[in-house]
């Protein structure tokens, strides 16, 4: 009896939690990232935490996100969820290379 008791009370938690998780994070369209993205590598470079090198080789993925997204969106006219979730993935990684070098210690 104790072990339903708990179980159904884990499960309540759980699906009180879900929607406040959901809403936690809010969804970015495309145009959206690609902003926010070429906003951080500005301020990286402004700030002197991106070299020159390291600002060229990010703004030169950027593009060729770019690219890619327009790509997509001759060959279908919109994206699917596959290539929503490709560009999502890519910038993602994106990010985190911005992330890293801004915080590598390397200085203009």
């Amino acid at each position: 009896m104790k072990r339903l008791v708990m179980s159904l009370l884990a499960a309540s938690t759980v699906a009180a939690i879900a929607p406040a998780a959901a809403q936690a994070a809010p969804w970015m369209s495309i145009n959206e990232r690609q902003a926010n993205l070429e906003q951080r590598i500005d301020q990286g470079v402004q700030s002197g935490q991106l070299t020159r090198r390291e600002s060229m080789r990010l703004r030169s993925e950027f593009r060729s996100l770019n690219r890619l997204e327009a790509h997509y969106r001759r060959t279908g006219g919109r994206l699917d969820m596959r290539e929503r979730a490709d560009l999502d993935r890519r910038f993602d990684r994106l990010s985190a290379q911005i992330h890293y070098q801004k915080h590598d210690f390397q200085r203009r």
